[in-house]
């Protein structure tokens, strides 16, 4: 099983990133609150993997920190939350953000994160409350978004904001919608995914 990653990162286009290790090329998805922190295209990265195997796909998962990582782990052995949708929760808000409100007993700010509604939020409150860890490290709440780096050239950011949005459980006409309404113009595709999430969880 692979654990970590260490090599150049060669494309991000939420939610897939590229990284080249030794001269192979390793697809992965990652959530937003990843990107946030990821460096520039060609500059090295390091990340945690998690690495789901099935009987017809192999996928890798990427993380900044372990914490993400290990909420992730956590959200798969929850009755009905897949890869898909874990991802969706740590795109919307770090590990600690989500560990409050499960500890909190706060279904409503999870209940705003794309594809969850309000009674899969009052399921992940229970389920969860036994398993988080109070402790878990990270900024509680919405992640501020840290060092974004720019969209690859020649790619609209405003396009490939809505498509991570879609690819994260939203419609296309509800995330080309939230998209716009936060002003795009002049941003960068993880800034602009950023504020659209942020406007959901508030």
């Amino acid at each position: 099983m692979i654990g970590w990653i260490r090599g150049i990162l060669r494309e991000k286009r939420p939610p897939v990133l590229l990284i080249d290790t030794g001269g192979v090329g390793y697809e992965m998805e990652a959530p937003m609150t990843t990107f946030y922190d990821l460096p520039a295209t060609g500059e090295p990265v390091t990340l945690y993997v998690h690495h789901l195997v099935r009987e017809d796909a192999q996928h890798l998962y990427a993380f900044a920190r372990r914490a993400e990582r290990d909420v992730f782990r956590q959200l798969l052995r929850v009755s009905g939350i897949g890869a898909k949708l874990g991802l969706a929760i740590l795109s919307g808000m770090d590990a600690g953000g989500f560990t409050r409100c499960v500890l909190d007993g706060d279904a409503t700010s999870l209940s705003g994160l794309p594809g969850i509604g309000k009674k899969t939020a009052q399921r992940l409150v229970m389920e969860m409350r036994d398993k988080v860890d109070a402790g878990t490290s990270g900024v509680s709440g919405v992640h501020p978004g840290l060092g974004a780096g720019p969209a690859p050239r020649g790619d609209d950011p405003i396009v490939e904001a809505v498509r991570a949005l879609v690819a994260l459980g939203l419609k296309p006409p509800e995330a080309s919608r939230r998209v716009h309404a936060v002003g795009a113009d002049g941003l960068a595709c993880e800034e602009i995914v950023r504020r659209a999430l942020q406007s959901m969880v508030r």
